[in-house]
């Protein structure tokens, strides 16, 4: 059986497919900044804070990089309700995707935490700086230099992950490109459509973080 290639219907419909990829963007520079603020936090707890603490973020960090996170993005959006708690198809995306990638960020942060030797902390407390000027200028900032390549990289994959929530009808590129496949047939055109769209955006995210980490961390 001879199949004729017809990237008309891309075309036609390339407006809807850059709004889906819009879309991708949004979600993922949202879950990006939360999934980083909770991986700082978390692991801030693993590496100082009491036991009660290290035991709840370790298990947290466990049970999450250990289980897919389709079950984890299902739970959230199908299981939430069950417990009264609804969450629009966007929101739930937004609320996995980042317990997802904040498990993630944990154990890249508290690498470069533990990175920075203990005379260092000493010696900011010695010249008077408080435990969070110390944290901010002498740990984290360090921390994030050492693991940023780390850190750059589980974001663009990040970034890819969110092809996931196309499952809960999240508006994002590949449900743009299911949506149009229901209605057109037309399969190997638009996943190739969407597949080279996911190329270009995984090309502008890391020159993106290339750039951040040219004035943020190289030149200092």
């Amino acid at each position: 059986m001879r199949y004729e290639f017809n990237f008309r219907v891309v075309f036609q419909n390339l407006d809807f497919l850059l709004q889906g990829a819009w879309l991708t963007i949004q979600l993922s520079v949202v879950t990006m900044t939360l999934g980083l603020v909770v991986g700082i936090v978390v692991a801030l707890g693993l590496t100082s804070g009491p036991r009660a603490v290290r035991w709840l973020g370790r298990g947290y960090v466990e049970v999450i990089r250990n289980t897919p996170l389709l079950v984890q993005l299902f739970i959230v959006y199908f299981g939430l309700p069950s417990a009264g708690l609804k969450l629009t198809a966007g929101q739930a995306a937004v609320v996995a995707l980042t317990i997802n990638l904040g498990a993630y960020t944990t154990e890249i942060v508290r690498a470069g935490i533990e990175a920075i030797h203990r005379s260092q902390i000493e010696a900011g407390l010695s010249l008077g700086l408080s435990w969070l000027q110390v944290f901010r200028h002498v740990v984290l900032f360090p921390a994030l230099k050492v693991v940023y390549p780390a850190l750059a990289s589980q974001f663009v994959l990040l970034m890819l992950a969110t092809s996931v929530v196309s499952q809960i009808a999240a508006h994002e590129l590949l449900y743009a490109a299911a949506f149009l496949e229901s209605r057109t047939f037309r399969s190997f055109e638009l996943y190739l459509a969407a597949t080279l769209i996911y190329l270009v955006l995984s090309l502008l995210f890391r020159a993106a973080f290339q750039t951040i980490n040219h004035y943020a961390f190289a030149r200092r």
